[in-house]
């Protein structure tokens, strides 16, 4: 048979915290800039591979 751990959870939000509330970044970029800024990296690199 099952055993009771003795476990107890706050009655909330079960110990769970909402993004909101745990961490907030001085810098907020959005996943498009980050995707622009690899592409350019990536171009950059072709670049000077062809050029030298």
């Amino acid at each position: 048979m099952a055993q009771d751990n003795q476990i107890h959870l706050p009655s909330g939000f079960g110990g769970l915290m909402r993004f909101d509330e745990e961490y907030e970044s001085k810098i907020n970029l959005k996943p498009t800039h980050v995707i622009g800024f690899v592409i350019l990296i990536v171009a950059f690199r072709i670049l000077l591979g062809v050029w030298f």
